[in-house]
């Protein structure tokens, strides 16, 4: 099968590579869409941290968000899994340590992660294996464009959830990507009110049109201030600057990251009474996220710009947008298209 690899910083091949096989507990997977985000894009030109710290290396294969069809399953997984329109977590523990066995099977210190650590190949492929145990089947009404953006959106729920957003609650999200989109959409699903601040202005329109009470390159300064406020970028001045923004006793949530770190003073923290939620991965939002697609509360596909081929992947990486694309931040991949 062909696969998309990363053999070097900024260095990629399409590859001819075995077809995988599923073995016990194990099935393998179509890949109909796979989502392009930032961690593959930190990794691709070789600044994520895990590369440098030994739970990485080169060359590798990509892809985390994705979505695809059971096509094989090996000894001990149900059969009924065949021709299953699937997902799965990203984070796979080894489900036996007391993090595992306590629900926190996604910070596993052994845990492999789909794409991104300790060298489980991802899903810039045309098949995928996987064990069961973490896969995700999804209702049949799922187009795969959103079946793809399920793993993102999960990540959302929990920034959202972090946030505790609710009617007469004000939140501020800083970034207009696709999670901070996508936060949004979660926000005001359960009835918040949402500002943003982003500098794509086609982005600030999306956002706007989305709902949110304000979108622009400042922030806003509003009566009661805010509640919560939310670091969806990649930029590490933005969590400092949030611990001056939020109100007393208000709630900071940080999923923007990138290879440099992103100091807050503490002693702000302590005489403001805030509350800081880091958020790792999407893994206990996973069914928050298919819950609220299905009900049709969030539509994730207003985030989609592209959905491209495998040969166009390497563009991307490099920083070019698909011809063609529209608004939306996140760039899908149909691995069977040349």
């Amino acid at each position: 099968m062909k696969a998309f690899v990363v053999t070097a910083p900024k260095t990629f091949e399409i590859q001819e590579v075995a077809d995988p096989k599923a073995g016990a507990g194990e099935i393998v997977a179509k890949i109909e869409r796979v989502g392009v985000c930032g961690t593959d894009v930190e990794f691709f030109n070789g600044v994520m941290p895990y590369l440098h710290d030994g739970q990485a290396k080169l060359p590798m294969r990509l892809g985390h968000e994705w979505s695809g069809t059971v096509i094989e399953v090996g000894d001990g997984v149900d059969k009924s899994l065949l021709g299953k329109k699937v997902t799965s977590d990203v984070m796979m523990g080894c489900g036996k340590c007391k993090r595992c066995t306590d629900g926190r099977q996604h910070t596993c210190a052994d845990r492999f992660e789909l794409g991104i650590r300790n060298g489980f190949n991802g899903a810039l492929a045309e098949k995928l294996l996987i064990p069961a145990r973490f896969v995700y089947v999804l209702p049949d009404d799922f187009d795969f464009e959103l079946a793809a953006l399920v793993e993102p959106a999960a990540n959302a729920w929990r920034v959202a959830d972090g946030a505790k957003p609710a009617p007469g609650k004000r939140i501020l999200i800083w970034g207009t990507g696709t999670v901070g989109l996508l936060t949004a959409q979660f926000c005001l699903a359960m009835g918040a009110e949402v500002h943003m601040v982003g500098l794509d202005p086609k982005t600030i329109a999306l956002a706007l049109e989305i709902g949110v009470t304000s979108a622009g390159t400042e922030v806003k300064k509003i009566d009661g201030g805010y509640h919560s406020v939310v670091d969806a970028t990649f930029d590490a001045t933005i969590p400092a600057k949030l611990v001056d923004i939020v109100e007393p006793g208000g709630r900071i949530v940080l999923i923007g990251v990138d290879d440099h770190a992103a100091p807050i003073d503490s002693r702000k923290l302590v005489f403001r009474d805030i509350t800081v939620v880091g958020i790792l991965s999407g893994s206990p939002g996973l069914p928050h996220s298919i819950e609220f697609i299905t009900s049709g509360r969030v539509d994730p596909r207003i985030v989609v710009g592209a959905t491209i081929g495998l040969d166009e992947v390497g563009d991307v990486f490099l920083g070019k947008r698909p011809e063609g694309a529209g608004v939306g931040p996140k760039i899908l991949v149909n691995p069977s298209t040349l």
